[in-house]
């Protein structure tokens, strides 16, 4: 079955309003609460799993770009975190195995560590330093009667890049930093 344009441009304004409600919901007061901690961080690790890790990613590059010292838990040329470090990882249903073992490591290891999460109360953000809550679905929660227009919690993901955008939009005038400058940082081997 195929669906008339009109049909589809429908679907996409109803999942831009979900997105836009998200947004709405965590700024401006959560893009400063996140940008603070990662400003002050010597280095900075980033992790998440499945389209999550790719939002992680998304945003790895971006601090990249603005100077910091930012990488993606992984990498080979990741390096340890310790005092002064932040681990910032991505938990959107509140527990993934792996995050949380990556988190007690960070925390033994004396980084900070941040979450970026739909659901504050789950165990990955009751054990980090700072909480980032987006209120968007995840797949934890994609089949209850109000569930988003958008596919196995793709509204939590959607949300992360674009609230991750406004938030090095944020971080760059805090640093008085030019696009140029951050263009300046992106590679040329491509």
């Amino acid at each position: 079955m195929t669906q008339d344009d009109g049909s589809l441009n429908a679907i996409a304004d109803k999942a831009l309003a979900e997105v836009g409600e998200v947004l709405q919901a965590a700024l401006p007061g959560r893009a400063e609460a996140m940008a603070t901690p990662l400003l002050a961080a010597k280095r900075i690790a980033l992790h998440g799993l499945g389209r999550e890790g790719l939002m992680m990613k998304a945003l790895a590059m971006r601090l990249f770009h603005m100077g910091l010292d930012a990488h993606v838990v992984g990498d080979m040329t990741t390096p340890p975190v310790g005092v002064g470090d932040l681990l910032v990882v991505s938990a959107g249903p509140g527990h993934f195995s792996t995050v949380a073992a990556l988190t007690e490591i960070a925390k033994k290891a004396g980084a900070e560590v941040m979450c970026i999460t739909a659901e504050p109360g789950g165990s990955v953000p009751a054990a980090a330093d700072h909480v980032i809550h987006l209120p968007a679905q995840t797949m934890a929660n994609d089949q209850v009667e109000t569930s988003s227009i958008l596919p196995m919690g793709s509204l939590y993901e959607a949300a992360q890049l674009l609230f991750f955008e406004v938030l090095v939009l944020h971080m760059r005038a805090r640093l008085d930093l030019s696009a140029d400058a951050m263009r300046a940082n992106h590679t040329n081997l491509e």
